[in-house]
């Protein structure tokens, strides 16, 4: 059984509000099974999306876009061709809108990203870009979704040069005396499978050679100081020429660290005693730097980009998320693009990774020590872009207001985490505040240890 969900005004006017694109389309009733699978296997290739059938393009009126169908059974071929090749729970999630005044059941369906290629009923796959499914019927293509989704890793490439560039590399020695002294350094690659068939692979150029650019000549890291607040950096914000950071990966890390803790630390801001120095957490920047380096993707011929502005850092990796990851799961999943890399960097001494998957929540703990907001994570079509800015958290009562704009309710355990409380007392008199003043209104009939709170009358309007 498929819910039925009723929806009131404000939901309706958003889903019509919407505009199709990277994850999100719409599709009248008429359309054939065979075609919505098109639009599957493109979400499902990608990033994951939304399809309503039952609402028409965007470009119609208003008034006559939601026509949906009569009952559930009518959708028996839709929902019957979607279990056979997106199965429900598993790839998909259905669920029938019945609008307020509104003519007939549209059928919502959630695409989760996929772990493996989806095709489309007719055999073929699709990937999303923007609001178009494009057929990807090439070696080429296919071969880029495999990269994208971990299927295939870039790390395993050989390279056309000699191996001596990683068995007798000063880092390959530095590394062995320290973490492996009883092993050959060329024995001991070749049983990592850093060299294979007499040629060194590019996770090992990554880790172990002195020098990878010259082999893999995008594999550095270009740190830019912009003196703007404005959303693009110009040349004539520059404030000087970019730093190219390079060498083996663990040295690379901590260089770009450095340098741009070095390049924000010149930059002024005003605080409650005149000028100050601009400060994130150096955790934060850290592991953003250090994600950004072993799980970008390797086969994209581009440098990762750090750029410093004067309100913000941004760090730009080729590659899309791996696997079945997300922007919305990031923080719980996990998937390595380069595993190898991963796993190998992790036996350096003061590895700049853990590898037990807490980086990106560190960074996130570590911007809200500081009270400053969580960083910002955007997909684009060929890169991952995360965004530390310095902006302070809003007070309590703000963060809950907005917590409560997405969600349907909140406890004392959430609002304590939201806005870093350690008190449940303190976080008991900001809810009871704001139930005096309108804001909020208690669940009833529940035991106080498991007091919720919905919004009330005077809840702020978007």
């Amino acid at each position: 059984m498929i819910e039925t969900s009723n929806i009131e005004q404000h939901r309706i006017d958003a889903i019509l509000g919407r505009q199709e694109g990277q994850f999100c389309d719409f599709k009248a009733k008429p359309v054939t099974p065979a075609k919505l699978t098109q639009t599957l296997s493109a979400f499902a290739n990608a990033d994951g999306g939304e399809v309503f059938v039952g609402i028409g393009d965007p470009s119609l009126p208003q008034d006559e876009r939601w026509r949906g169908f009569e009952n559930e059974e009518e959708a028996n071929a839709i929902v019957q061709t979607i279990e056979q090749f997106f199965p429900v729970g598993a790839d998909t999630r259905l669920t029938f809108l019945a609008g307020e005044g509104q003519a007939g059941l549209v059928l919502h369906i959630e695409v989760d990203k996929s772990a493996d290629i989806k095709a489309a009923s007719n055999g073929v796959i699709y990937a999303r870009r923007s609001a178009q499914n494009l057929k990807q019927d090439t070696d080429a293509q296919i071969d880029r979704i495999r990269l994208n989704k971990g299927l295939r890793s870039h790390e395993d490439v050989t390279l056309n040069t000699d191996i001596a560039t990683i068995a007798n590399s000063e880092a390959t020695i530095g590394f062995m005396i320290e973490a492996i002294p009883t092993a050959e350094p060329e024995a001991w690659l070749r049983k990592q499978k850093l060299i294979v068939n007499d040629l060194p692979t590019v996770s090992g150029i990554l880790l172990f050679s002195d020098e990878p650019q010259t082999d893999i000549p995008k594999a550095a890291i270009k740190i830019y100081r912009y003196k703007t607040t404005a959303a693009q950096g110009t040349r004539e914000t520059l404030a000087a020429n970019p730093i190219s950071v390079e060498g083996c990966a663990y040295n690379q890390i901590y260089n770009a660290v450095d340098s741009t803790k070095r390049l924000m630390e010149e930059i002024p801001v005003m605080g409650p005693d005149g000028l100050e120095t601009l400060e994130y957490p150096t955790e934060a920047l850290h592991e953003i730097v250090t994600n950004a380096v072993i799980h970008r993707g390797y086969s994209i011929q581009d440098d990762i980009h750090i750029r410093i502005f004067d309100n913000r850092i941004e760090v730009q990796s080729p590659g899309t998320l791996p696997g079945h990851v997300t922007v919305q799961n990031i923080l719980a999943e996990r998937a390595a693009r380069n595993p190898k890399t991963v796993r190998l960097l992790n036996k350096f001494p003061n590895p700049p990774n853990k590898d037990v998957g807490e980086g990106l929540n560190t960074a996130f703990e570590a911007m809200r020590s500081m009270h400053l907001k969580d960083p910002i994570i955007e997909q684009r079509e060929n890169s991952v872009l995360v965004s530390l800015r310095h902006e302070k958290l809003g007070t309590p009562e703000q963060i809950i207001v907005e917590y409560l704009r997405d969600n349907v309710e909140i406890n004392n355990a959430t609002a304590r985490e939201l806005c870093i409380i350690g008190s449940e007392n303190t976080a008991k008199r900001i809810l009871q505040k704001m139930v005096r003043a309108g804001l909020l209104e208690a669940v009833e009939g529940r035991p106080r240890k498991l007091t919720g709170y919905v919004r009330g009358p005077n809840y702020p309007k978007e």
